[in-house]
């Protein structure tokens, strides 16, 4: 799998320069780009039917690495908000206690926003150094589960992030994308999640 774009929403103080930053900057590319489909194929491909392919085997071999990395899965923070939102999908403390956060976009647009601003609102109460969200391109959305949330219904929003006072820390968006397509590989299975197909 490739990363397409990176969109830096928030860079603030001097945490990109830390060594911190680097290894975890290094992890989330290592995990995007080890990503196979079929899993022991040599590169990422989409069978190129549209709204057929699944998301979450997808996030769940990104997950899988980093966790080898040391990373935690599925870790609840809290942001203090009046209701605690859900678990982040994958967070890395650092050796001087920061934690760093990561989340991959399986739901829909109103789920790509909802992510975001717990990211957002971790690292304005500095309970959380920074976070990154991964989602689909354009060009690969179509091909995966209807209406998942993607990095051009989300891009006209950026502003808005980008407007908000933080001291210290990364927010960034990283647009992926398959590597190749092929009508010959099967398609990327279908959880459930609630009453959706992912």
């Amino acid at each position: 799998m490739k990363i397409i774009h990176e969109e830096r929403l928030i860079d603030a103080g001097n945490f990109c320069l830390t060594t911190d930053w680097y290894t975890i900057y290094a992890d989330i590319i290592e995990a995007i780009a080890t990503i196979r489909w079929p899993i022991n194929g040599a590169v990422f491909s989409l069978n190129p039917i549209d709204k057929g392919n699944g998301v979450k085997p997808i996030k769940t071999a990104c997950m899988d690495h980093l966790a080898k990395k040391g990373w935690l899965l599925e870790h609840s923070i809290d942001i203090a908000t009046a209701k605690k939102p859900g678990p982040i999908d994958a967070s890395y403390k650092t050796p001087s206690s920061q934690l760093f956060c990561l989340e991959w976009e399986t739901g829909n647009i109103s789920s790509t926003h909802r992510a975001l601003n717990k990211l957002a609102l971790g690292m304005l109460k500095e309970t959380i150094i920074g976070g990154v969200l991964i989602l689909p391109t354009r060009s690969m959305y179509k091909y995966l589960t209807d209406r998942i949330g993607n990095y051009t219904e989300i891009e006209p929003y950026f502003d808005l992030w980008r407007s908000l006072q933080i001291k210290n820390g990364i927010l960034m968006v990283m647009a992926i994308e398959h590597d190749s397509l092929d009508h010959t590989i099967p398609l990327i299975p279908k959880g459930t999640d609630g009453r959706a197909l992912r």
